[in-house]
């Protein structure tokens, strides 16, 4: 017991003297550091900073104190046993402002400079910020935006930075160069790339600016290019970008190395699975044996096996291909291994960096979930179809090691965009006249990836407005479904002697059946109205209706008046009989196949579609309407392309309904360029008027050729294209009502030589006469929209037909 008293004693004067002794050593050695200068800063905070009296604790001092950015300037003295630090502190910052920057917004600049409001004033992080901006203009096309900046000195020790901007001429992309490609020419991978060289279209485009990040994309696309087409050891050696002061501009060499053409050698499916047949899963392969080599079918077949063996119940297995090249033969032998995976588990998805879309509309486009097998595969699929939103700037998916060895934390990283759009479309067509069309799109609406689109046009002969919606995820499934409602009206021209207004609206649903195989189910209920107009500008009723000092021999009085009333026009019996509404109420479906490379500009691909509708769910017209059209595209030589097209339709009533002459189809220069809008099929010819009025067929095929091809001597970018064509097509079969008579007999027709409508129509070029012509063109993708200038001479005609050399259209979005 003494002892522990003893020990308790000792103990306590150890803690004492320790105390006291510390205390003294950092009272004795604060008191022995004096601080001068400071008016902001209060000396017990600086002197904190110095721990010791040595010189390496002082140094160390002088250095801890400038990183806390307070201080521009600090001297150290020693003063007998004292050490004297003296400071000049640096300003506060009031605010910071911008001058001269317009392209740039000021919030823009504020976010990326470090001299911050209230904070310390640092001539260092000014020069730092100057860079900051300077990069800010460099990454929106002004590489040679100059940057200043200057301070106002205020009371207090506070100051404004003020920097000045200098903007510039926009500093796009100049030049766009290759080295080492012989395969393809630099146009045509020129032609791959999003970015695009400066021109006198730079005023109108951004494609032109120098984007690093869009750069790296474009030598993903022109790697997937070289693969699609066979070449297998195709890499990119390099990609430099430097700017030139004297041209104003980014000189970008890519430096490529293609190797040889490769075909595909003997492919097979080797699986290690139990269960599993390599050979039961053939069909499924993309490739065959002699075709040129395709990675793009490579990765497909992988989504495929990938697909097919998970509903096996192998939810860990991997689908890895193998290939073996020959260079002796230029031939890929393939083998697609099929083995057991290790199993790990999806613990979470994390989604980061979405303001704006939903989370549920990123994590939809994942097959797989939380708790789910992992599977590469379908991860790489998920940021393909994330990408391909449209609604990101970019995506980027990685993993990181979860709670335990088989967990995986799927990091989703991904970047908004502006997804909504308020554009001015305009254009001018032969048969349309001038049109302009205001509307307002959302690809992304509300951030849940709903597309609405409401549309209003203004026409020389046409007027409207159209409402579209689509759920591309309707009930939680791959199923996208929408709505279309429309009112639409037209008015007469030189090739209709009629006016139509419509309303309706259609439900959609869009089913995937594959990636290629789409089937569209829709219902559709519109009314029809139409009138004939009777006016001294449009007398084309006045053989029932005279118009006084417009109908030729009428004078307002006498009611056995000459009637040449054909002579200035006059509608058909056909379309006075359709005149009036008439409600449409029909079923109908689209069957598409689609492996077009670019749905905008094809170059190489195959597209199928299949259309029908069947009308008399209700309403008062009774048809069956099928079209058809096949197109196949193919590179001919560098950026040569041929097309060749097939299209296709018939129409029939039944229920005992006669077909309206609105129902039939009225085709021209969409089957057979060189023909008018309505301007080939039967004819109404009876006396006097058989210009103007066409009946429209029943049944209609046609085909045609055509290769597009660049203009020589132009640059690339301005999107100027030439095309020869050929085509060649019939539409008859005319089956509606001729005979107008109340007791069946026709009155003539040739009271010579005076023209009388009468009850009865005579037919002409109802028959299947094949029309044929060849033409050229000039195809513009300009800024303003596609412009397409046709010039076609009809080979082969139908007396009754009417030609048209030279047809026009355009339009813009802008």
């Amino acid at each position: 017991m003494q002892f522990m008293r003893t020990l308790l004693s000792r103990l306590t004067l150890f803690l004492c003297a320790f105390l006291i002794l510390t205390y003294g050593i950092s009272s004795a050695f604060a008191a022995g550091v004096v601080v001068q200068g400071n008016r902001r800063v209060d000396s017990e905070t600086i002197q904190s900073y110095f721990t010791g009296s040595d010189q390496a604790a002082v140094n160390k001092g002088v250095k801890d104190l400038y990183a806390t950015g307070l201080f521009t300037d600090i001297k150290v003295r020693r003063d007998g046993g004292s050490v004297v630090i003296v400071v000049t502190e640096n300003n506060t910052i009031n605010r910071v402002a911008f001058e001269g920057n317009s392209k740039v917004k000021t919030e823009t600049l504020a976010a990326e400079v470090q001299s911050k409001s209230h904070g310390p004033y640092s001539p260092a992080t000014v020069d730092a910020d100057i860079e900051r901006i300077k990069d800010v203009y460099r990454r929106s096309g002004r590489a040679a935006a100059k940057v200043t900046s200057r301070t106002v000195d205020l009371p207090n020790g506070r100051l404004d930075v003020v920097f000045t901007v200098d903007e510039g001429d926009k500093t796009g992309v100049k030049t766009i160069n290759f080295v080492g490609n012989e395969a393809y020419s630099a146009g045509k991978l020129r032609d791959l790339m999003q970015t695009t060289e400066m021109n006198f279209m730079s005023f109108f485009k951004t494609s032109d600016v120098y984007d690093p990040d869009r750069i790296a994309a474009d030598l993903e696309l022109i790697r997937r290019f070289y693969l699609k087409n066979g070449y297998a050891d195709f890499r990119v050696v390099g990609s430099d970008a430097q700017f030139d002061p004297a041209l104003g501009g980014y000189v970008i060499t890519i430096t490529v190395e293609e190797g040889p053409q490769y075909t595909v050698g003997p492919v097979e499916v080797e699986s290690h699975l139990r269960d599993i047949d390599g050979e039961s899963l053939r069909p499924l392969v993309r490739l065959s044996t002699g075709e040129i080599y395709n990675g793009e079918m490579v990765e497909k077949t992988v989504d495929s096996l990938t697909k097919e063996i998970a509903k096996h119940g192998y939810a860990f297995s991997q689908v890895r291909p193998r290939g073996d090249r020959d260079p002796a033969t230029r031939t890929v032998s393939i083998a697609f291994v099929i083995d057991e995976g290790p199993r790990a588990y999806v613990e979470r998805i994390v989604i980061r960096g979405n303001t704006r879309t939903r989370d549920y509309v990123i994590r939809r486009e994942f097959e797989i979930g939380e708790g789910d097998a992992y599977n590469r595969v379908m991860i790489d699929r998920a940021e393909r179809r994330l990408n391909n939103l449209g609604y990101f700037k970019k995506v980027k998916i990685t993993n990181e090691q979860g709670s335990a060895p088989d967990r995986i934390i799927v990091i989703v990283d991904v970047e908004d965009q502006p997804t909504g759009a308020l554009s001015l479309s305009g254009g001018y067509s032969t048969s349309d006249g001038f049109i302009a069309e205001v509307s307002v799109t959302e690809t992304n609406f509300m951030g849940r990836g709903q597309y609405v689109k409401l549309a209003v046009s203004e026409g020389q002969y046409a007027r409207g407005i159209e409402f579209n919606f689509t759920e591309p995820y309707f009930l939680g499934y791959r199923i996208a479904a929408g709505f279309d409602a429309y009112a639409k009206q037209s008015s007469v021209n030189q090739y209709s002697f009629y006016q139509s207004n419509v309303t309706g609206g259609t439900i959609r649903l869009g089913l995937p059946i594959t990636e290629e195989l789409t089937f569209s189910p829709r219902y559709s209920i519109y009314n029809t109205n139409i009138t004939i107009p009777n006016t001294t500008a449009h007398p084309y009723n006045d053989c029932n209706n005279p118009i006084w000092g417009t109908t030729p021999g009428f004078n307002g009085t006498d009611p056995y008046y000459n009637n040449s009333c054909l002579t200035n026009g006059e509608a058909s019996l056909a379309l006075k009989e359709a005149a009036g509404n008439t409600l449409t109420s029909m079923v109908g479906y689209t069957l598409n196949y689609n492996t077009l490379d670019n749905n905008r500009s094809p170059t190489a691909g195959f597209f199928a579609e299949l259309r029908q509708d069947i009308a008399g769910a209700g309403g008062d017209s009774k048809f069956v309407r099928t079209t058809g059209e096949i197109r196949y595209y193919r590179e001919i030589y560098d950026q040569i392309v041929g097309i060749a097209r097939v299209q296709g339709g018939d129409i029939f009533s039944f229920g005992g309904n006669q077909l309206r002459i609105v129902d039939n189809f009225n085709l021209g220069p969409s089957l057979v360029r060189g023909f008018a809008p309505n301007g080939i099929g039967p004819r109404d010819i009876s006396s006097g008027y058989s210009s103007g009025n066409a009946l429209g067929g029943t049944t209609y095929f046609g085909a045609s050729l055509e290769v597009q091809f660049p203009i020589f001597g132009l640059p690339r970018d301005l999107g100027l294209k030439g095309a020869l064509f050929a085509d060649a097509g019939t539409l008859y079969g005319y089956n509606g009502k001729t005979n107008f008579s109340s007791n069946g007999v026709c009155t003539p027709n040739d009271a010579a030589p005076l023209y009388t409508q009468g009850n009865c129509l005579v037919l002409g070029a109802n028959t299947s006469q094949i029309r044929s012509s060849v033409g050229a063109s000039i195809i513009w993708a300009s800024p303003l929209g596609p412009i397409r200038f046709d010039f076609a001479k009809a080979i082969t005609k139908n007396q009754y037909d009417q030609t048209q050399f030279f047809r026009f259209t355009g339009g813009t979005t802008f």
